[in-house]
């Protein structure tokens, strides 16, 4: 019987399949990570840009390698081995790594007002945020390179798209964080402006203001960020810093929540103990302090996803507040009327002003910005409609 010829060149494939293919997939994944890492280093260039605009229309040499050198620079974690005291030790090094990045900005900009001074900081840290996931894709991928491992290679590779989306978030809110836009997680901060509506507020921290309100027969304590500048304030020493003076009979917490996929954002959820992402050195410092004094620690969350916690404030999100003060009335009916309560409005400040008169500008802001990015997606939409039009040769509409 004559032998098949075909079967020898099949075989003959199959051997050199075996030897070359894993050096052809690894060729494959590392084109596609230098592509990832081009457009990851462009992402670090851009937000770069974005916040020298901020600074001046034609910043100075100087100016340049000084903000270079802000989205360089890094914080070392104190030693943890013997966890005891470990929280001091971590607050002295983010209030150093603060008040360092405070004075660069200054020295760059002089006649600059806080407000906006504090607004570049926000920028400089999304900035920082794009260009340590550039420099760690980009320290994967050289590694690859040199190694040859295709296992490495494959694990990047399906970790990338997540990493690229939260990459692209960070870019788009370094925009709006640098120039004071309320984002998602300005929720918080908003609804205690809305909270303190006419009433005077004065400084008790650093970055932090406090207003006495009365409502529903109570007596409110409502605390943020100050505003409208990008800023997180000293939630945790402030809170120290009241109870030695009032006797509070509960905490309500209120932040934005990292929504699970499939959760509607702009959900409200009701708990207990505090709200507040973050390292947990402000988080402890109030459960310490409530421990000490034995009060309650209720919060309400407004549920988000993670890029719509740093880009512009979604719809979904703004409506939510009436649905929150409704949380805020069912846990005041669990208090006494006279009662003293805390109310910690959690989050980033960007955009938000300390009382209701500040918030006419943020609402229309955020209704600017919606529009904005509902036009946007419906534009990406009709693109990706007129391609696969052209793919399949349709000239009717493709759903």
């Amino acid at each position: 019987m004559a032998e098949d010829p075909f079967s020898g060149l099949f075989l003959i494939l199959w051997i050199v399949l075996i030897f070359f293919y894993p050096k052809m997939a690894l060729m494959q994944i590392i084109w596609k990570l230098e592509q990832s890492v081009r457009d990851l280093e462009g992402m670090s260039h851009s937000s770069k840009k974005i916040v020298l605009k901020q600074i001046a229309k034609k910043p100075s040499e100087k100016t340049k390698e000084t903000v270079d050198r802000m989205v360089e620079f890094f914080a070392v974690e104190p030693v943890s081995l013997d966890p005891y005291g470990i929280i001091p030790k971590i607050e002295q090094v983010v209030n150093a790594e603060e008040e360092k990045m405070r004075y660069t900005v200054r020295q760059i900009t002089p006649n600059m007002d806080e407000e906006k001074r504090a607004n570049i900081l926000m920028g400089v840290a999304g900035a920082m945020a794009v260009n340590q996931i550039a420099k760690i894709v980009k320290h994967f991928l050289v590694m690859i390179k040199k190694t040859k491992n295709i296992q490495l290679a494959m694990i990047l590779q399906m970790q990338l798209p997540l990493i690229e989306r939260v990459a692209k978030a960070m870019h788009k809110g370094t925009e709006y964080l640098a120039t004071g836009q309320p984002v998602g997680d300005s929720i918080g901060p908003l609804i205690a402006a809305k909270m303190i509506g006419g009433n005077k507020v004065k400084i008790i921290e650093e970055g932090t203001v406090i207003a006495n309100v009365g409502y529903k027969n109570r007596k409110l304590l409502v605390m943020k960020a100050a505003g409208p500048g990008g800023r997180l304030g000293r939630l945790g020493r402030a809170t120290e810093s009241i109870l030695k003076t009032h006797k509070v009979t509960g905490i309500i917490s209120i932040d934005a929540a990292a929504k699970l996929e499939g959760e509607k954002t702009g959900s409200v959820a009701e708990g207990v103990g505090v709200a507040m992402g973050g390292i947990g050195v402000e988080r402890a410092q109030i459960e310490n302090i409530a421990i000490k004094h034995k009060i309650p620690l209720d919060n309400i969350v407004i549920k988000m996803g993670q890029e719509e916690a740093i880009t512009a404030m979604p719809l979904a999100v703004k409506r939510s507040i009436p649905e929150v003060m409704d949380a805020v009335d069912r846990l005041l009916e669990r208090t006494r009327k006279g009662d003293r309560i805390l109310v910690i409005a959690v989050g980033n400040t960007s955009g938000v002003g300390n009382s209701a008169k500040d918030l006419k500008k943020t609402f229309e802001i955020i209704d600017k910005n919606a529009r904005r990015e509902e036009a946007e997606k419906r534009k990406k939409r009709e693109e990706n409609k007129k391609l696969l039009n052209r793919v399949f040769g349709n000239e009717e509409e493709v759903d």
